[in-house]
């Protein structure tokens, strides 16, 4: 049997859009960031280690029935009989706790403010000339010298020690953004969407920040940690949270002296202080590492 000539080929249809077709899996970026940072095992075991330790220090305290101002205490000096025990226990939770709430509440405000206030101090040539004055002003005194000036001032609290930590740490994050924008808004793109008449704020957010996550999530990784110690200096020094709160760093100062004969009153809240410190930072820096897309496969 014969075949005709017409029925062995036919016409393809020629189509604009698919001749633009990339043959290639899509791309996420969010994807791609927790595919990274969950390709350690280890990663894995140490980020639900802090999801635990921080939850349980936020948890813990509620249903402990602590209270700084009722003993036992680390204001009785009868506290430093105590082997260790439940009551221990929840003195050295009870401040994990507050120092966890300090420094995440802390983080998000001075991120919040000095992600905008650097993002508009890079892109604003007026704004540069005075912030620039106040920035070396405040970065020429020692930081832990105006915290602790300004928790003397303001006197002891969780509202006071939250203020003074933001109150001054923003500029440092919007000096840091300020310089990573300056880096970026004369790209080409950016000159481009300048001269089609985009908006300040829409070239921010749509064209600068996308680019700063990396960044960010680098110094969110270490500001968390920082903030956790500053909390702890200050109360060690007898400023900060003050009396009528928990504190890990007052338990280390007033029973740093038992160290021969109670030891546990001073290394358990201090082992406490180091985990919870160094496990934030090394899976805020691998989450950093994550969110870099050049670390994507």
């Amino acid at each position: 049997m014969e075949i005709q000539e017409e029925n062995l080929f036919e016409f393809a249809e020629f189509d604009e859009k698919e001749s633009e077709h990339i043959a290639a899996p899509r791309y996420s970026y969010w994807k791609s960031v927790w595919r990274t940072f969950f390709r350690s095992k280890l990663i894995i075991v140490l980020s639900v280690f802090v999801i635990a330790l921080v939850a349980f220090a936020l948890i813990q305290p509620l249903y402990s029935g602590y209270t700084p101002t009722v003993a036992p205490n680390i204001n009785t000096p009868e506290m430093k009989y105590l082997p260790p025990s439940f009551d221990v226990w929840d003195v050295v939770w009870a401040g994990a706790r507050n120092s966890i709430i300090v420094s995440f509440v802390s983080t998000a405000i001075i991120m919040v403010v000095g992600i905008l206030v650097g993002a508009l101090w890079g892109f604003s040539k007026k704004m540069d000339k005075w912030m620039i004055e106040v920035y070396n002003v405040v970065a020429n005194v020692p930081y832990l010298l105006l915290a602790m000036i300004l928790s003397y001032v303001l006197g002891a609290g969780l509202g006071s020690l939250i203020f003074v930590m933001t109150c001054i740490d923003w500029i440092y994050v919007a000096y840091f953004i300020r310089t990573q924008v300056m880096i970026i808004r004369d790209r080409e793109y950016n000159l481009a969407s300048k001269c089609l008449g985009t908006k300040t704020f829409t070239m921010i957010k749509k064209n600068i920040l996308p680019y700063l996550v990396s960044v960010i999530v680098t110094y969110i990784s270490r500001e968390i940690p920082a903030l956790i110690s500053y909390e702890v200096f200050l109360s060690y020094m007898g400023l900060g949270l003050g009396t009528n709160y928990a504190s890990l760093g007052r338990t280390i100062s007033q029973y740093k002296s038992f160290m021969t004969g109670y030891p546990h009153l001073f290394w358990i809240p201090v082992l406490v202080l180091a985990a919870i410190a160094i496990s934030l930072y090394v899976v805020g820096q691998k989450l950093a590492d994550a969110t870099d897309p050049r670390t994507h496969r």
